[in-house]
């Protein structure tokens, strides 16, 4: 069985991607990011998150009007 995980904690996602916590927390919070809530923890797959940063190439993660939601 595959080891990897599916889903990646908002921290976990930052620490992947290179993305710092708190504009991880921002996109999420913009609803740029979508994600599976299980309490207060925030859980964002894994296939979703390359989704995104492949069509966010090139833009600035810290302008909300810059970055493209990804479903």
């Amino acid at each position: 069985m595959n080891t990897a995980k599916m889903g990646l904690t908002i921290e976990e996602a930052a620490e992947c991607t290179g993305i710092g916590r708190n504009t991880m927390r921002k996109l999420v919070d913009w609803g740029k990011l979508p994600v599976l809530k299980v309490g207060r923890k925030a859980i964002i797959r894994r296939d979703t998150l390359e989704h995104f940063m492949t069509v966010n190439q090139g833009r600035n993660l810290l302008s909300q009007g810059d970055v493209r939601k990804v479903e």
